[in-house]
């Protein structure tokens, strides 16, 4: 088997690894345990993980966020050994919180690129962004992270030919956008508010005609870096900058040299087009529907992206399970 990752499309092979995690979160739907569908989740998800044939190296882990340590951390191994040396970045519940209080829109999602190719911002955990589709593209420049969101949103209306009341804006529902929140009404957008999900909802705004326009506001580096995989693949833009949200990470930031006011783009958060991404639903959401159980059997519903053709796939896939 060829190892060199231009020759065989890794996503095929990721897509495996979302769908075994997704098959096994998925039974912690609704149960109120988040601790244990972690647990679960990141277990399954490595385990399929060291089945690939690759040399993988956790760029950014889970702990940058929530200060819990897993076995993909930050600077661990994944994979055989052999194959491709590989960036590796794994979320394996997008919307923990959604899947545990059996909401909408949870998903398992890695992606993989050339090792160095991904942005490395240790031991910054926030960063602020603003991820838009393929239509307005170029138009999409760092400054629009300055600017205020009316002059943005216009903007995006220009390129989509719509009105900006027309847009509908992906923002997290939390208590550090109120004031976004309240730009973006008086703009006349209609803001779309989530709990959670941002890798799913920076995907609905690269993905054109998905309902979501653009995505704004701060998130976690993690998925940050996980979404700018997917934006690249989908030839979407992205700008983003970190944003710390506390005066400990501050501090580490700026102990570890990073510049805060620099504003980079997607290419700059993953910088080659050699970018596997693969995700699969957890629970049905706007994006995949989640995974179905029906006795000896399970589907699941998957997204694999490959950056360097511009391919993407929609899998159904049906399981035999064997939990005896």
């Amino acid at each position: 088997m060829s190892t060199n990752p231009l020759e065989r499309n890794l996503g095929l092979d990721l897509v495996r690894v979302t769908e075994w995690t997704a098959l096994k979160a998925g039974r912690w739907m609704g149960l109120g345990n988040r601790i244990e569908a972690d647990r679960v989740a990141t277990e399954a998800m490595l385990a399929a993980l060291n089945e690939l044939e690759m040399d993988g190296y956790i760029v950014i882990g889970e702990e940058s966020k929530s200060g819990r340590h897993s076995p993909l951390d930050t600077g661990n191994r994944v994979g055989k050994g052999g194959g491709p040396a590989m960036d590796v970045v794994a979320d394996p519940i997008d919307g923990t919180n959604l899947l545990v209080q059996g909401r909408a829109g949870a998903i398992s999602v890695v992606a993989v690129a050339p090792r160095h190719a991904m942005w490395v911002c240790a031991p910054a955990a926030y960063m602020e962004k603003i991820v838009v589709d393929r239509e307005v593209g170029r138009a999409l420049v760092p400054e629009c992270l300055e600017a205020p969101a009316a002059w943005t949103l216009a903007l995006i209306a220009r390129c989509k030919g719509k009105d900006v009341r027309d847009l509908v804006v992906f923002v997290l529902d939390r208590p550090r956008h109120a004031e976004l929140i309240e730009e973006i009404r008086r703009a006349g957008a209609r803001v779309s508010l989530h709990s959670d999900g941002d890798i799913a909802g920076a995907i609905m705004a690269a993905l054109p005609g998905h309902g979501v326009d653009v995505l704004m506001g701060v998130g976690g580096v993690a998925e940050g870096v996980t979404a700018a995989c997917a934006v690249r693949a989908l030839r979407g833009a992205m700008v983003a900058r970190l944003a710390p949200q506390s005066r400990q990470e501050w501090e580490a930031v700026t102990r570890a040299g990073l510049d805060t006011r620099r504003i980079l783009t997607c290419e700059e958060l993953v910088q080659s087009n050699e970018v596997f991404f693969a995700a699969t639903g957890v629970t049905d959401g706007p994006l995949l529907d989640g995974v179905h159980y029906r006795g000896h059997y399970a589907t699941t519903h998957s997204l694999v992206l490959r950056g360097e053709t511009g391919t993407l796939r929609q899998i159904r896939a049906e399981y035999t399970l064997d939990e005896r």
